[in-house]
């Protein structure tokens, strides 16, 4: 056994009734700031399999949320609230040496976005699935902060800091994305009044819901709750990023909105103005667009070298185009490929990385297991992502300098230009209704996207030119 298995195995013994035996630890695809494991043992009652949730290698992950040991203990209160979750077994402690982490009840549904929409087995409970999902946000906001005890362990955020803090963080990175500066703007010109502040999931998502037959059974990952505006979980879910390509089911693919705020109203007695999760739909891509790029800052800065943290990063550009899509709706115009230059012609740059991109999604990938064969696939993709560059990334760049040098009257490189229009978006000097702006910021994100993600539904609704 590793060592963290053996240390696991250890806890186990001493946390689990009638523990016998370690079986195994097998760690799930996808999760990239938190590591999840199917664990199995055995009992004196026979097999039994659990859920650990940890840390990613058990040191930290995005530096966001209260922590895993709170994590724990939401799980816990919601679960007193009515909402479906997995019990609780066990937190990690110091001296376990496991990191931060807790031990859980396994529970058998689906959690793939993708599956949970296509899946034969989900037919039936699918059309009822956004009502659902209205009545277990109810119950959620329901949960009296105080009363649990949550404000002394949560921070309390108001909407204005919310989107603040955000566009600060995203500033950090140092990287010019106008797009993302225009959609932190729009924000700040049309925030809701303030609500009083509730316990908000905060990733309350098509992913994050545990869906069976019968329909939720398990709400997860509370890792960024807090105190704020409860629609911000309304809004999140009804994000395009969570609906898997079936844009015009507006809540996660699934359903729409008038089913959510039934279900919601069922519960709660509040009807949601929907001008209210519109705002924070147009937060969640935003704040998407900007999160994603943390995942590159953190690879960067060495503290998890997984293949996947950079092409989640190269999802930006799918949020930037929903932001455009959401509120400066219009006509796009993609740029033509072309043949990337190579210093030989046989074989050139782009067959090389053919070549290897072919033998991680078919050699490679069928011969590795689990996650490694998840992360083959996420490794072809990137692939991918490098060829698409090479034949539109040089027409991309010439569109998007033409557009910035009418845009400004001057003949500046495009780096100069791009951190121009940030800075002036940043401190107020470019009004949002410049003429060519919206136009400039559209054609960018979309060309931009074809490159990243050509097969993401927002492009689609971009190029047809009426928003979202």
């Amino acid at each position: 056994m590793t060592d963290f298995e053996e240390r696991l195995a250890s806890c186990l013994e001493r946390t689990i009734p009638g523990f016998r035996s370690f079986g195994s630890a097998r760690r799930l695809s996808g999760g990239a700031s938190q590591e999840t494991y199917r664990v199995e043992i055995e009992t004196a009652q026979g097999p039994r399999t659990l859920a650990v949730r940890r840390a990613a290698k058990g040191v930290g992950g995005t530096g966001q949320g209260p922590g895993l040991a709170v994590e724990a203990e939401l799980f816990r209160i919601a679960r007193e609230a009515g909402v479906p979750e997995p019990e609780i077994h066990h937190v990690f402690e110091e001296d376990e040496g496991l990191g931060e982490g807790f031990v859980m009840e396994w529970l058998d549904g689906e959690t793939v976005g993708g599956k949970i929409l296509r899946s034969p087995e989900l037919e039936a409970v699918r059309p009822k699935l956004a009502f659902e999902c209205g009545e277990v946000l109810a119950r959620i906001h329901g949960i009296d902060p105080k009363a649990a005890g949550l404000d002394q362990k949560l921070a309390t955020v108001s909407t204005r800091d919310y989107v603040t803090e955000v566009w600060n963080r995203y500033q950090s990175f140092d990287t010019a994305m106008p797009m993302i500066d225009y959609t932190a703007r729009w924000l700040l010109d049309h925030l809701p009044e303030e609500m009083e502040p509730r316990l908000v999931h905060n990733d309350f998502r098509n992913g994050n819901v545990m869906v069976a037959p019968e329909g939720v059974v398990a709400v997860l990952d509370w890792e960024l709750a807090h105190l704020g505006d409860p629609i911000r979980d309304l809004g999140w879910i009804c994000t395009n990023s969570w609906r898997f390509g079936r844009h015009e089911l507006r809540v996660g693919g699934f359903g729409d909105l008038e089913q959510l705020l039934d279900g919601y109203e069922s519960v709660s007695g509040q009807r949601i103005d929907p001008a209210h999760v519109h705002f924070w739909e147009v937060f969640g891509s935003f704040w998407w667009a900007a999160s994603s790029l943390s995942m590159a800052a953190f690879w960067r800065a060495g503290a998890d070298k997984t293949v996947e943290r950079p092409g989640i990063a190269r999802r930006s550009s799918e949020c930037q185009v929903d932001c455009a899509n959401l509120i400066i709706p219009g006509p796009v115009e993609l740029v033509e490929a072309e043949t990337p230059a190579s210093s030989v012609d046989m074989p050139r740059v782009d067959e090389l990385i053919a070549s290897v991109r072919d033998f991680l999604r078919e050699d490679a990938r069928g011969a590795l297991e689990g996650r490694n064969s998840f992360l083959a696939l996420v490794a072809s993709n990137s692939l991918d992502i490098v060829q698409r560059e090479l034949a539109l990334g040089p027409a991309h760049l010439r569109g998007e300098l033409e557009r910035l040098c009418k845009l400004f009257d001057s003949d500046e490189d495009l780096e100069t230009l791009r951190r121009r229009l940030c800075d002036g978006l940043r401190d107020g000097s470019i009004a949002l209704d410049r003429d060519g702006l919206a136009d400039h910021l559209r054609n960018t994100a979309a060309n931009q996207l074809a490159i990243d993600q050509p097969k993401y539904s927002g492009l689609a609704v971009a190029l047809e030119g009426k928003g979202a």
